[in-house]
């Protein structure tokens, strides 16, 4: 568990579409095997250190004929960013993917002189 201090805890969060490989015959649409696709995130401001980062699907949108195969997470979590990370494989046909996000840490406190 992180304990945050009071009154310094920031939350952002986002929604995007990762990929919409359909329209144009991506890979996750026309490939097979394992296939992935990452996406930086840049946060509006810097937290004091790593924040606790979750990421959902919020809309995916798949062929019927294949097996549906999905994993999606938060890697390379920094203060100020983070890059969601989605994977599938075998058979399976993604035609387009949208992420939700949120991010919770603590913030740098301007009150506080740093004199070392």
């Amino acid at each position: 568990m992180k304990r945050l201090k009071s009154g310094l805890i920031g939350v952002e969060q986002g929604s995007l579409v990762l990929f919409s490989d359909f329209e144009d015959g991506g890979v996750m649409w026309t490939g097979d095997g394992p296939r992935e696709k990452r996406r930086k995130i840049t946060f509006s401001e810097s937290f004091a250190a790593p924040p606790s980062v979750q990421v959902a699907l919020s809309m995916w949108d798949l062929d019927r004929e294949t097996n549906p195969r999905a994993d999606i997470s938060a890697i390379e979590v920094h203060p100020g960013g983070f890059t969601i990370l989605f994977q599938t494989w075998g058979d399976t046909r993604v035609a387009r993917v949208r992420a939700d996000w949120m991010a919770i840490g603590e913030l740098a406190d301007d009150s506080l002189w740093d004199v070392g």
